[in-house]
């Protein structure tokens, strides 16, 4: 199955629209949001086509095929407008023979390390900006960057992953880089 990893949305309709556009160009079964939904935040400006109760809209019809966690944007009054779970601070998956941490970023990332062991992933947002960085005992760390508010000069991005290949595409589906956990 093929699942598409986004993050950093935040509240923004437009960006929105063209993210569920790519995940049915994508055929993705799942969405993996890490984090930062509805809300821009303090440091960053209203990003384009800012309307939180539309994005509401978009996302709700996909209740039963998200699962994400919390950004440091998102609160628990985000969580009674949206129908699927929003609070959790990680999650773990595998892609292939390597567990996958997922988070926001806000809380773990490369400088405040989760319990990873040898060969594991850290995938998060939150910096908006695009990464494939190898760490530590042979860890990779992956960013998808940012829907709405790339940063860096990065475009406004996604990741897929099947199998074990992570899939980093801009929104209109250019390929701009493909990594395959498995080596």
């Amino acid at each position: 199955m093929r699942i598409l990893i986004a993050s950093d949305i935040h509240g923004s309709a437009p960006c929105c629209t063209r993210l569920l556009d790519a995940m049915a160009r994508e055929g993705a079964g799942r969405f993996l949001m890490l984090g930062d939904i509805l809300y821009h935040g303090p440091r960053n400006d209203l990003p384009e086509g800012y309307a939180p109760r539309e994005v509401i809209s978009l996302l709700s019809p996909l209740k039963d095929r998200i699962f994400c966690v919390r950004g440091n944007c998102d609160t628990e009054v985000d969580q009674m407008v949206l129908p699927f779970p929003i609070m959790a601070e990680y999650g773990v998956m595998t892609a292939g023979e390597r567990l996958v941490y997922f988070t926001h970023g806000h809380n773990y990332n490369l400088d405040c390390l989760p319990p990873l062991q040898k060969g594991d992933i850290l995938l998060h947002g939150h910096t908006h900006v695009p990464a494939c960085t190898p760490f530590g005992d042979g860890n990779l760390y992956l960013n998808p960057g940012s829907v709405s508010i790339p940063k860096e000069g990065s475009p406004r991005g996604y990741m897929t992953l099947e199998g074990t290949v992570f899939t980093w595409k801009d929104l209109s589906g250019n390929t701009l880089r493909e990594i395959d956990a498995a080596q």
